[in-house]
């Protein structure tokens, strides 16, 4: 599957300033998409990335993550876990209909739309250079590190 072409975004973020992708040109972007705050999936791979955050630091990127939840939800979740990087409101999902990333999956029996667990690394030129699509939390943030790393 080709991927979308990303020029640019921009969203409200945890910072209290816009996030604007071309604003970062010159450094890696690891753009995450996550279903929800404060849920077990969602909590482990913001964790890991935090955990990761000194490494990617190294490796000249910056991580992103983005959902539908809201600003204040946001920054609840982010203060809770103490995560260094900012967090993206898409409440009326351009962003993740950009990406495609809004997906139809079955909770508790119900077909219900929602964020594919998805990650898009840009270089330092702003181009999409990698993506992973309906990942497993667990070890995704080590994974994107080893890739950012070889860039």
């Amino acid at each position: 599957m080709n991927e979308p072409a990303i020029t640019d975004f921009e969203l409200p973020s945890t910072a209290n300033v816009p996030f604007k992708l071309s604003d970062h040109r010159g450094r890696n972007v690891v753009v995450f998409f996550y279903p929800k705050d404060n849920t077990p999936g969602c909590t482990l791979e913001g964790q890991e990335f935090r955990d990761l955050d000194p490494d990617f630091a190294q490796a000249n990127t910056i991580v992103v993550g983005i959902s539908r939840d809201s600003l204040k939800s946001h920054e609840g979740f982010k203060a809770k876990f103490n995560f260094p990087f900012e967090l993206l409101s898409d409440k009326d999902e351009i962003v993740c209909e950009q990406f495609g990333v809004m997906k139809l999956k079955t909770l508790y029996g119900k077909q219900v739309r929602g964020i594919e667990r998805s990650t898009f690394v840009f270089d330092v030129n702003g181009r999409l250079v990698k993506s992973w699509r309906g990942l497993r939390a667990p070890g995704h943030a080590a994974e994107v590190l080893k890739f950012v790393q070889t860039l």
